[in-house]
């Protein structure tokens, strides 16, 4: 059965990996490890969250599981070193994983990629200066940011309680008429049960950060299941 290890900070929306795993029938294991910082939205913090030593851990975490892939299931841990460290960031987990591995922000900017995408709006629930760090790294990847919106949130525990007709309110909210997507980065809020309500409020795609998390490791691994229940990017 094809594996992909997701390495996920701490607690919060961690059971929309196990619901996926679900909707795809068994088909293919989805295992969780943790690794354990702040959960501080907040720079330092950030850094030290996604540092090689704590990322080599999540990965020996998962040796048990011998899976095919590995991916860093935090988008503000990998976009905080910007485009060329979260790079390199990357590079060091494969070398310790000994498997293929990728973050959440470049399965962002691959799932943009793979649908055309090239406006978005950013609906982020980090504060501003961690959100603009987002922009920037997806602006290094060519994709135009026509809306930017912060909620100001400043732990990840705190958005993991966010009920979901607010993370439907935060998307709907945070729309731009010129936007093609709206893309919410933080796989610390639970999204794969809401996408496809967003999807059909907007009537345009949704990228969210579990979603497109799950979507790139399957990647890393030749699969690409379909699935009526997660959104375009599974459609």
């Amino acid at each position: 059965m094809p594996t992909v290890g997701f390495i996920y900070p701490d607690h919060a929306a961690e059971d929309d990996y196990p619901f996926a795993e679900a909707l795809f029938g068994g088909r293919y294991s989805l295992p969780v490890e943790h690794i354990y910082g702040t959960d501080l939205h907040a720079v330092p913090e950030l850094l030290d969250l996604g540092s090689e030593r704590r990322l080599a851990e999540g990965a020996a975490r998962h040796a048990r599981h011998e899976p095919d892939a590995v991916v860093w299931a935090c988008t503000s841990g990998s976009f905080v070193y910007r485009w060329d460290g979260a790079r390199d960031q990357v590079d060091k987990l494969a070398a310790a994983a000994g498997r293929p591995a990728s973050s959440t922000s470049f399965a962002f900017t691959n799932a943009a990629a793979h649908l055309g995408l090239t406006r978005v709006a950013v609906a982020a629930s980090y504060p501003a200066d961690v959100a603009e760090l987002f922009v920037a790294f997806l602006a290094a990847a060519g994709i135009e940011i026509v809306a930017m919106s912060s909620e100001g949130i400043d732990t990840a525990a705190e958005v993991g309680r966010l009920a979901p007709e607010a993370v439907v309110a935060l998307a709907v909210g945070n729309d731009h008429p010129a936007a093609e997507a709206v893309l919410i980065p933080d796989t610390a809020m639970r999204t794969l049960g809401v996408v496809n309500t967003i999807e059909e409020r907007l009537g345009k795609p949704v990228l969210t950060a579990n979603q497109v998390t799950i979507w790139e490791g399957l990647r890393l691994v030749g699969e690409t299941p379909e699935s009526d229940e997660l959104g375009t990017l599974f459609r």
